[in-house]
């Protein structure tokens, strides 16, 4: 197989560099950003955002820039990415739920296998997966405000005769904010916001903290790297960074648009794959995470993962993977019930709620760029694209042509000439819908905090019926490809 050759490579690789192990399968870095959208790094192309580790990486490795989570909320996306399934297929498709004990996860099977395994930072998936790490450090002081505090120390503990695997996860970007080392780096004055923010002084200040913290972010990559070279086995390790959903501001976390949806994905690779050009196009789940790392062990992909193996693409920027991506929006913080299919040149959305504003979640609701919108909509001067957030009802359908409309602004589906391409993206979506077995219950969990001000209700926070059940636990049925 093709895409066993990539290990081959790194054997030979291996022994090329002097160093002596037990066993030369590669070492396996994962390393995942609370709320860093997809273009607030440098190298997708921000002018003002300072990441220089992840950037020279993105140039030494490959950078991919289409790359699609399966949904815009925290514990669902990682409890996604960690099973290789679609949220409504682990039982755990809401904010908060943890991941099932009869999910398996990728980390068990590392294990299983004769790696080390190891977690340091954020955890938020339940307490099942656990049993894939020899070590665990996601509590405590020592992991710091942003989370990174354990990283290089969880390195340094690791036994010496055994390839490992690190899920090295940071709270950085996630608010509340408060002052760190890198606080100051970004000049709000100079800061442009996104159209569909304010442009007024309280966001821009907003956005220079969250940009202080992915710097932050950032600094620890490269900590990690550094750290990995000092050990002698940078050469032989394969480093993963990406994001668990978009940005936590209005109209981006939660949501299923780019701005949500969409996450950076840098692989840097070990010294002698060498792979031209540095930048993939290729189409990519978050759920095809799991059976790559699986593939790179050189372990068999089992088959409750829906996703599948890119390594390919690795040796091979240039090549397809995908045709289409597929995410959710479940419960996080406010009712929702919406489903995306993505190909590289349109976005579909159905929207199986449309009597609900998008609002966001509770965090950015409390932000002061919430409070600027609320602003502008009180004096009657919200742009169509500022007004999105707040609108009821809300379109049934929707359809973008994102080659012309980088933020998905014009929602083109009533549009005659696009009648075709809505029927094609609505069979696709329907069919993954039924192959996956995704349900719709009446009774889903409803709003736990006011749209307004981000507080918590007058209410007792009961849960509904979750999105798919056990039957959809149970399937591992992939969807159209």
């Amino acid at each position: 197989m093709k895409n066993r050759k990539i290990i081959v490579v790194l054997f030979f690789c291996f022994l090329a560099s002097g160093l002596q192990a037990a066993d030369p399968r590669p070492n396996i870095v994962y390393i995942i950003a609370d709320d860093i959208g997809w273009d607030d790094l440098g190298c997708y192309g921000h002018p003002l955002v300072s990441s220089p580790n992840i950037d020279r990486m993105a140039q030494q490795g490959i950078k991919f820039d289409n790359f699609y989570l399966t949904t815009s909320s925290c514990s669902p996306s990682r409890t996604s990415i960690i099973s290789g399934r679609y949220p409504h297929n682990t039982g755990a498709a809401e904010l908060h739920t943890p991941l099932p004990e009869e999910m398996v996860s990728f980390p068990e099977l590392l294990k299983d296998a004769g790696y080390f395994t190891a977690q340091a930072g954020k955890w938020h998936m339940g307490d099942a997966p656990r049993s894939g790490f020899d070590v665990i450090h996601d509590r405590g002081a020592s992991m710091g405000d942003g989370g990174e505090g354990m990283w290089v120390q969880t390195l340094n503990e690791r036994p010496r005769d055994k390839p490992f695997f690190m899920w090295f996860a940071a709270l950085d970007a996630h608010r509340p904010w408060g002052p760190n080392d890198f606080s100051g780096t970004h000049d709000p004055l100079l800061i442009k916001p996104p159209v569909y923010l304010a442009d007024s002084l309280p966001t821009k200040k907003d956005l220079a903290q969250y940009y202080d913290e992915i710097t932050r972010f950032d600094f620890y990559v490269g900590e990690v790297e550094r750290e990995l070279e000092l050990q002698g086995v940078l050469d032989n390790t394969v480093i993963i960074i990406m994001s668990d959903n978009g940005r936590p501001f209005p109209r981006s976390k939660t949501r299923m648009y780019d701005s949500g949806i969409k996450s950076p994905l840098i692989i840097l690779l070990p010294e002698g794959i060498k792979s031209s050009p540095n930048v993939s196009k290729s189409l990519i789940s978050s759920i095809d995470i799991a059976p790559t790392i699986l593939d790179l062990a050189g372990i068999e992909v089992g088959p409750s993962f829906q996703g599948k193996s890119f390594t390919e693409v690795l040796s091979n920027p240039k090549m397809e993977f995908r045709n289409f991506v597929f995410a959710e929006h479940n419960w996080h913080d406010h009712e929702a019930y919406e489903r995306m299919v993505r190909t590289k040149d349109y976005l579909y959305v159905l929207n199986l709620r449309p009597n609900l504003s998008l609002n966001g979640p509770a965090d950015s609701n409390k932000s002061d760029s919430y409070a600027d919108l609320k602003r502008l909509r009180d004096l009657g001067k919200l742009s169509p694209a500022q007004s999105d957030i707040f609108s009821i009802p809300r379109p049934f359908e929707q359809l973008f042509f994102v080659a012309d409309d980088y933020d998905q602004l014009i929602n083109i589906a009533s549009v005659p000439k696009h009648k075709e391409k809505l029927r094609e993206m609505r069979d696709i979506l329907d069919q993954w819908r039924k192959e996956t077995l995704d349900t719709e219950p009446d009774n889903l969990t409803g709003d736990w905090y006011d749209k307004e001000t981000g507080n918590p209700l007058d209410k007792v926070q009961t849960r509904g019926s979750t999105p798919g059940g056990q039957a959809a636990m149970k399937t591992n049925q992939k969807g159209p490809f």
